[in-house]
C-alpha cells in the first residue's frame, strides 16, 4: 500500500516557529469521495500567512490546531478523480493540498480557491508565484489600492520576495519611480537588476527614516507594505502628500503578541498627508484572477516580468523551507518540489 507522508503541526510556535514545532506521520493514501479528485502534490508554496494559521489567536480564517496537517497551497496532478468537470493527469493548484504528498480535494467547496487548473503557458509552479496568489496580490495592490501616476514614488518592502518583486515591477511599467527595501546587498542588486531604481538595506541602514527620506526627497506615494515593524515606521514618517499605504504583510512582528504590534503614532502624520491605508487580505480579490493573469502572462511573455525562485527538494524539507522564508534567508519565492 502507497503511504501518504505529511506534516502535521505538533505544537503552537511561542515566539518564532521552530522545526520541532512540526512533525512528519505517515498514513495510507487517502480515496476521493464523490465530487471529490485525488490529487499527488508536485510543488508546495511556502508564504508568511502561514505563520498566522499556527496561532491559537483569532484571524481572518481557521487556523491549524495541534495534530491537524500544515495547511498550504500547492500545485499536483490528478491521479483520481470522482468529479466530472476533473480529469486524470490535469494539472491542479488549489490552497487546500497541504504539507503533505497526496490530497483529496473536493473542487466544488471552498469557492475558486479550491481547485483551479495550471494556466499552460507557463511552468507549473508560477501557479503558486506569478501566475498565482503573489501575482494577484501585487496586482491589486498596484492597481486598486496605490495607483500610481507616471512620476510617483512607490517603496516595496520586502522586495525580492515572492510578491515584492512582482509589485516592483508593475509599478514600473506603471511609470513609476520605485524603491526596494530589502535585507541584503544581493537582494538590492537583484532587485535593481529588475528595474527597481534605488535601494535600502534595512539591517545596515543607521537610521531607517533618513534612509527613506534620502532614497524619497519627494516623499513616498505609495507604500507596499509587506513587512509591518520599523520598515513601516520609517515609510509613513516620510509619507507625500495624499499618499497611499497598502498593508499586504506583518512577517516583522508576526511572532509577537499584538500588545508589541504598535508602531509608529502615525495618525498626527496621515492628518497632515491626507494618507490613506488600506488591508489588502487577496482572498477579498479572487475574482480578479483572470483578469490580472492575462495582464501578468502578457508582460512575462513580452519580457517585462521575471521572477526568482528559491526551491528546496522533498517533503522532507518543507519545515525547513517555511522557516527559511520566514527568516528571510530565502531569494526569491519559497518552493518545495516533491
Amino acid at each position: 500500500m502507497t503511504m501518504n507522508r505529511s506534516w502535521v503541526l505538533d505544537s503552537y510556535p511561542e515566539g518564532p516557529a521552530r522545526a520541532d514545532n512540526f512533525r512528519l506521520v505517515e498514513n495510507p493514501v487517502p480515496e476521493p469521495g464523490p465530487g471529490q479528485i485525488l490529487v499527488r502534490t508536485l510543488w508546495l508554496s511556502m508564504d508568511p500567512y502561514m505563520r498566522g494559521r499556527i496561532s491559537p489567536a483569532k484571524n481572518y480564517t481557521a487556523g491549524v490546531r495541534p495534530g491537524e496537517t500544515m495547511h498550504g497551497g500547492g500545485v499536483g496532478e490528478v491521479i483520481a478523480s470522482n468529479h466530472p468537470g476533473w480529469q486524470v493527469g490535469e494539472l491542479v493548484e488549489s490552497m487546500n493540498l497541504g504539507w503533505q504528498e497526496y490530497a483529496v480535494i473536493a473542487p466544488d467547496q471552498g469557492g475558486t480557491a479550491a481547485a483551479n487548473r495550471v494556466l499552460p503557458d507557463a511552468p507549473p509552479q508560477a501557479a503558486l508565484s506569478w501566475l498565482g496568489m503573489p501575482g494577484l496580490t501585487a496586482y491589486i495592490g498596484l492597481f486598486e489600492i496605490g495607483r500610481p501616476k507616471p512620476g510617483d514614488t512607490v517603496v516595496v518592502s520586502a522586495a525580492s520576495g515572492a510578491v515584492g518583486q512582482i509589485a516592483g515591477q508593475i509599478a514600473k511599467l506603471m511609470g513609476a519611480r520605485v524603491v526596494a527595501v530589502a535585507s541584503s546587498d544581493d537582494k538590492l542588486d537583484y532587485c535593481r537588476s529588475i528595474g527597481f531604481d534605488a535601494g535600502i538595506n534595512y539591517r545596515t541602514a543607521p537610521d531607517l527614516g533618513a534612509a527613506v527620506a534620502y532614497a524619497c526627497p519627494e516623499g513616498v506615494d505609495f507604500f507596499f507594505d509587506n513587512t509591518g515593524g520599523p520598515i513601516h515606521d520609517a515609510v509613513l514618517a516620510n509619507l507625500a502628500n495624499f499618499a497611499r499605504v497598502a498593508i499586504v504583510g506583518r512577517i516583522a512582528v508576526i511572532d509577537k503578541p499584538a500588545s508589541e504590534d504598535i508602531g509608529l503614532r502615525s495618525s498626527a502624520r496621515l492628518v497632515v498627508t491626507r494618507a490613506t491605508v488600506q488591508g489588502l487580505v487577496v482572498f477579498d480579490w479572487w475574482h480578479r484572477r483572470d483578469e490580472a493573469f492575462a495582464r501578468l502572462l502578457k508582460w512575462h511573455q513580452q519580457g517585462h516580468l521575471q521572477f526568482r525562485e528559491d526551491v528546496l527538494e522533498g517533503i522532507e524539507t518543507a519545515p525547513e523551507a517555511f522557516l527559511r522564508m520566514m527568516s528571510g534567508r530565502n531569494h526569491g519565492k519559497q518552493l518545495v518540489r516533491l
